[in-house]
């Protein structure tokens, strides 16, 4: 990326936050035109092949691969001249984009991208005439082109990518949504802030649409994104919230405290789908939280029945004790499932008082070990082995004495 390119927010002017990104050895590759002569061309060869005052050259024999390139090579090639050469290079660039023939616009808008990493002057206003053209392929291209570029420029990109997230075709629409997805992953201030006003929009396509990004700067995008993500939870259309709520997991992970605030926002969902995600996430937040254990409690109420069995499975992991059978109790003389009901009741049960002998057993003190009585239980085996080998030679001696006499 050029040093000198700063992204900023259009609004405030101000130099828009960006994640730690790279600008690898792949990541460049990724912008570059798909493999063809124009790889093969001489460096000294490509302004005259690009400008059109040299028609057609024969390339060197290498590999054992020769043959010709043209002018459409010579424009895929611009990105590859002599740094004394890149003004030129980017005006026979920006002639190329304005070019009467479909093909060398084409051609212009597969350069552009790699292009724009040495020079991005002007280069947006000619993408965003691109994206009109009557040629439909030309307009394909310049859409393949905003996604390699909005990443990049994110606020030179802003406004093109404002107009054509609202283009009437569907399918346009779609492209842009990518762009912003892919802006979004790598500047997520950039995705907030166009998210902050499709959420507004009437059109619940847009609000739809949007709203599955929130996943992207879920972890993000900071206060603003939550914010996003809150707002969308409360949104009329049922699409739009089973998106957000679909935030839940990532947050979880990142952002548990905001995970918890959210999913006791959406906890009374009765869309099967939200409550799906509800009690996915419920399982990975902190359990010794008393929001958390609150809202266990009060999922165990629930009127679905996915819910409470989820709930129920939890309680003896966030209560015990008296607390436990108290709450078990409370519930038993509500719920009519007979596997729940199964479950309440052997929570209700204070099995060190009511259970089996084998049971009660379980729960009782190992015997301590004593060291002391084990110790004089051996001196008393020993004495017992000694005073009894004084016996038997006392009886020898007797049996001795009667045989002399």
């Amino acid at each position: 990326m050029p040093s000198d390119y700063v992204a900023r927010d259009p609004r405030t002017g101000k130099a828009i936050n960006k994640r730690s990104v790279s600008y690898n050895d792949e990541d460049i590759r990724l912008l570059l035109p798909s493999s063809g002569p124009w790889q093969r061309i001489p460096v000294m060869e490509i302004l005259p092949l690009a400008s059109g005052r040299v028609k057609k050259i024969e390339l060197p024999l290498k590999e054992g691969r020769g043959g010709f390139a043209g002018r459409i090579d010579g424009i895929k090639a611009l990105n590859r001249v002599l740094d004394i050469d890149i003004d030129e290079a980017h005006e026979e660039l920006l002639n190329a984009l304005d070019d009467d023939y479909p093909d060398v616009r084409i051609a212009a808008l597969k350069a552009m991208p790699s292009f724009s990493l040495r020079k991005s002057v002007s280069i947006f206003q000619f993408l965003s005439d691109r994206l009109i053209d009557e040629n439909e392929s030309v307009r394909d291209a310049s859409r393949d082109c905003l996604k390699l570029l909005a990443p990049i420029f994110p606020s030179g990109c802003e406004n093109i990518l404002r107009r054509e997230l609202r283009n009437l075709s569907k399918e346009y629409r779609g492209e842009a949504f990518e762009a912003l997805r892919l802006t979004a992953k790598r500047w997520p201030e950039t995705g907030c802030l166009h998210l902050d006003e499709l959420i507004r929009e009437e059109d619940e396509d847009l609000r739809r649409r949007g709203s599955k990004i929130l996943k992207t700067i879920a972890s993000s995008g900071g206060a603003t994104g939550w914010d996003l993500i809150s707002w969308s939870l409360q949104d009329e259309d049922l699409q739009v919230r089973r998106n957000a709520s679909q935030t839940f997991s990532t947050l979880a992970r990142s952002e548990p405290r905001i995970a918890t605030i959210l999913v006791e926002a959406a906890i009374g969902e009765e869309d099967k789908m939200i409550r799906k995600n509800v009690i996915r996430t419920l399982k990975k937040l902190d359990l010794q939280n008393p929001r958390v254990t609150r809202m266990i409690i009060d999922g165990a109420r629930s009127r679905d029945v996915e819910m409470r069995k989820a709930c129920v499975s939890q309680l003896s992991i966030i209560l015990s004790g008296d607390r436990l059978r108290e709450i078990a109790e409370e519930l038993l003389r509500h719920e009519t499932n007979p596997e729940l009901r199964k479950k309440l009741t052997s929570l209700s049960i204070d099995i060190t008082m009511e259970g089996t002998e084998i049971e009660k057993n379980k729960f009782l003190a190992p015997l301590e070990y004593v060291e002391e009585e084990i110790e004089k239980e051996q001196i008393s085996t020993k004495n017992n082995k000694l005073f009894k080998g004084e016996d038997d030679k006392q009886e020898l001696g007797r049996r001795n004495g009667e045989r002399l006499r």
